[in-house]
Order: C-alpha cells, then sequence, then structure tokens
C-alpha cells in the first residue's frame, strides 16, 4: 500500500509555505526606503558625511550613539538620551519621535506605516 501524506500534512506543508511567501513579501527595500527618505527626510537631513542641515547628518546612522553628530546643535533631550540608533531603536523613533525622545525639535510627528518605516530603515543602513 503507497504512503500517502495526510491531509494535516498537507496543512503544515501549506501553512510552512505561507511563513515564507509572507516573510519574502515584507522583507525591507532599500530603493523603496531611499524614495520614502527623500519624500519625508531629505529637507531636512543629509546623508553626507559632515553635512548638517535642519537635522543632522544620517551618514552612518545606524549603530551610532544619539545626539553626536559633529557640528550639530542638539537639544538637551537628544544631547542626554543614552541610545545606540540601531534598527529597533530607529523604528520606535520613526514611528513617535516625541515618544521616545520627549523634548527633541523633531518635526515629523511619525511614520506610521510599518513597511516604509522598514523600507527607510534598511536604506539608512547603507549609508556609510
Amino acid at each position: 500500500m503507497p504512503n500517502h501524506a495526510g491531509p494535516k500534512t498537507f496543512l503544515i506543508l501549506i501553512a510552512a509555505l505561507n511563513v515564507l511567501l509572507h516573510t519574502n513579501a515584507n522583507a525591507a527595500d532599500p530603493a523603496a526606503g531611499k524614495l520614502v527618505f527623500n519624500a519625508s527626510c531629505a529637507i531636512c537631513h543629509s546623508v553626507i558625511q559632515g553635512k548638517n542641515g535642519l537635522g543632522p547628518s544620517l551618514f552612518d546612522i545606524v549603530g551610532r550613539k544619539a545626539g553626536q553628530v559633529k557640528g550639530f546643535h542638539y537639544t538637551a533631550a537628544n544631547q542626554k538620551v543614552d541610545l545606540i540608533w540601531d534598527e529597533p531603536t530607529l523604528d520606535k523613533y520613526l514611528q513617535s519621535p516625541t515618544a521616545l525622545i520627549p523634548g527633541t525639535t523633531m518635526t515629523v510627528p511619525g511614520l506610521k506605516d510599518d513597511a516604509k518605516r522598514a523600507d527607510l530603515i534598511a536604506y539608512m543602513a547603507t549609508l556609510k
């Protein structure tokens, strides 16, 4: 008698395939993040090392300690906060800057779209 996979095995395979497809569909896209940056961030921030605007340069931001760009005048809140701009911290900050750092002068109320935030962070990770 042949050994056939039962309905339980089939459902497990479908669930696994769904997880794989969902993960790939939601992978962050640096190219899309660059578009988000240009539309939402570039008016105040530069991606060029040492070139500050209304906001500090975001060159090499991922992994950097907050409030440390030379030549930029930070608020007291940004100077004393003890944060490293890793991807989870950037995600929280970009969702609601004043919730993470009360007293920041970041004027953007936050980027609520999870996918756009992930894309933006993926782009910022390329700024080296």
